[in-house]
C-alpha cells in the first residue's frame, strides 16, 4: 500500500514506515504530522483524486530537523575574467510515515 502526497509544492511516493525528508515545517521531534493532501492512493486497486481523494490522509512523526550536506555552484565564463561561487544547504524536517487511512 503506497500514497502519492503534495507537500511544499512537491509531491512525494510514501509508504508506512517510509523515512522522507520534507522542506523546514519547524515543529519539535515527537510531534505528529497529518497529510491531508492526497493525490493518489493504491490498496490494491489505484483511487486518483481530482484533485485530491476524498478522506484519505497520511499520518507521520516527525523524527528531526537539520540541515543537507553543502551544494557548490560554480560558475565561470571562459575568457571573460567571470566567476561565481555559491553554497547552499536545505534545510529539512525528516518524517516517519506512520499510517495511511
Amino acid at each position: 500500500m503506497y500514497a502519492i502526497i503534495k507537500n511544499g509544492g512537491k509531491q512525494y511516493k510514501v509508504k508506512e514506515g517510509d523515512i522522507i525528508c520534507f522542506d523546514k515545517m519547524g515543529l519539535e521531534p515527537k510531534t505528529k504530522v497529518e497529510f491531508k493532501e492526497v493525490l493518489a492512493i493504491n490498496d490494491g486497486e489505484l483511487k486518483v483524486g481530482t484533485p485530491f481523494v476524498e478522506g484519505a490522509k497520511v499520518e507521520g512523526e516527525v523524527i528531526n530537523e537539520g540541515r543537507g550536506k553543502k551544494i557548490i555552484i560554480f560558475k565561470k565564463r571562459r575568457r571573460k575574467d567571470s566567476k561565481l561561487k555559491r553554497g547552499f544547504r536545505r534545510d529539512f524536517t525528516r518524517v516517519k510515515i506512520t499510517k495511511i487511512a
